[in-house]
């Protein structure tokens, strides 16, 4: 009988999610149809040299998307659901020190080998709400999001079964494989169900993304984002079509023809305005609206070693030489250099913490607020890592193994 590996699964529920997103979001539609539009043309333009950083073929296939989860065992739980899907935690990053600061910890689960990259570089940007920290929440609200989070399930016990099965087995048969299917995209549809008012109005005077998160009953994509060969030609082109977009694009700025591209470069249109249902004090329910979904769109250059992104962080594209020779021979970005010596540049699969609280605070409802007289709760990859239960990979160590083997 024929199974179903991660690989496979990684790809079916990439593309479930998106035809997900495409029904309940369908902006996000026109934005991957705009995105196959301007890579066609960069491809006609550069002809082989478009995919230096990917084959055409992997960056249409290219999706991240975005989760918000609540508590710990929450976070644990996803961490089972994407390793089913051959997706582990990559970095670690802490929004809260972010300007606007926003309460949440962050990890991306991504596939890690260059092989299974190649194949469908599917990433999901996933955040915990960090309850317990004073800045944001009093001891009052902290009690009863416990409550709250305590009292809701998220993911079914036969999908996180499933899951188990399958980084156990290393294999689904069809039938099991499609009920993951099934199950796993439910978790991540919107739901129906109606919102406290009062509640959710309490946390977004707070934190807009504590209310996404801890104002309702279940998660949901928050965006879902293609590549794309050129996103300034994308961004003047979705704004013709007469999408609001973000005011800028986030990240490195444009380099000029020739010379790399670096990291990631992020934009999205604005967060839409859907149908909600309300529930209100008196238990009624009635229509309203709510701000919180948005599509991102992004173009990857090529990863920076650690001396790179220091110097990135310091100067800004100013402290980097423009072109690859000299970037690899100074050692600030990761290549692999083939046996008649040309390089490959290694595409940067992971995220900055700069543009993705911008691209967050660009689709806020409001500034929300903190205190900092109070001392920030103990968060680190340490932590995350004793909460997940598995490896948290530091990015720049996956960087420096795939740069020492063969080209991919």
């Amino acid at each position: 009988m024929t199974v179903v590996g991660p690989t496979q699964l990684r790809s079916r529920f990439a593309a479930r999610l998106s035809e997900l997103y495409g029904r309940e979001v369908p902006a996000y539609t026109t934005l991957v149809e705009v995105s196959q539009e301007v890579n066609a043309q960069v491809l006609a333009r550069l002809g082989d040299a478009a995919g230096r950083l990917g084959t055409l073929e992997r960056v249409t296939a290219e999706r991240h998307g975005a989760i918000r989860v609540g508590t710990a065992a929450e976070l644990e739980q996803t961490g089972r659901i994407f390793g089913a899907a051959g997706m582990y935690p990559v970095g670690f990053y802490d929004l809260r020190e972010a300007r606007p600061a926003i309460p949440v910890i962050s990890t991306a689960f991504r596939p890690v080998a260059p092989e299974e990259l190649a194949v469908n570089p599917f990433r999901v940007f996933t955040s915990m709400l960090v309850i317990d920290d004073r800045r944001f929440f009093d001891e009052r609200t902290e009690s009863e999001l416990r409550e709250f989070l305590g009292a809701r399930t998220l993911f079914p016990a036969e999908l996180l079964e499933l899951a188990d099965r399958m980084e156990l087995q290393g294999s689904l048969p069809p039938a099991a494989a499609d009920r993951f299917l099934d199950l796993a995209t439910a978790s991540f549809a919107l739901s129906a169900e109606p919102v406290d008012r009062a509640w959710y109005a309490r946390l977004e005077e707070i934190s807009s993304v504590a209310a996404d998160i801890g104002g309702v009953t279940s998660t949901h994509i928050n965006h879902l984002t293609p590549r794309v060969l050129d996103i300034d030609a994308l961004y003047e082109r979705m704004g013709r079509l007469g999408i609001e977009m973000i005011d800028r694009i986030q990240g490195p700025p444009r380099t000029p023809e020739g010379v790399p591209d670096v990291l990631l470069r992020q934009t999205s249109f604005r967060a839409l305005a859907e149908p909600r249902r309300f529930r209100d004090a008196d238990g009624s329910v009635s229509e309203g609206a709510l701000r919180v979904r948005f599509g991102e769109v992004e173009q990857r250059g090529v990863a920076l070693t650690p001396e790179g992104r220091r110097r990135y962080d310091e100067l800004g594209l100013d402290g980097l030489p423009g072109t690859d020779e000299a970037l690899h021979a100074e050692g600030l970005a990761y290549y692999v250099r083939n046996s008649a010596g040309d390089l490959t540049p290694i595409v940067y699969e992971d995220f900055l913490p700069k543009s993705a609280a911008g691209i967050f605070a660009s689709n806020l409802t409001g500034e929300g607020r903190s205190d900092s007289r109070w001392q920030a709760a103990a968060r680190d990859a340490h932590w995350m890592r004793s909460v997940l239960g598995r490896e948290l990979h530091d990015p720049y160590a996956l960087y420096a193994i795939q740069a020492e083997g063969p080209e991919r």
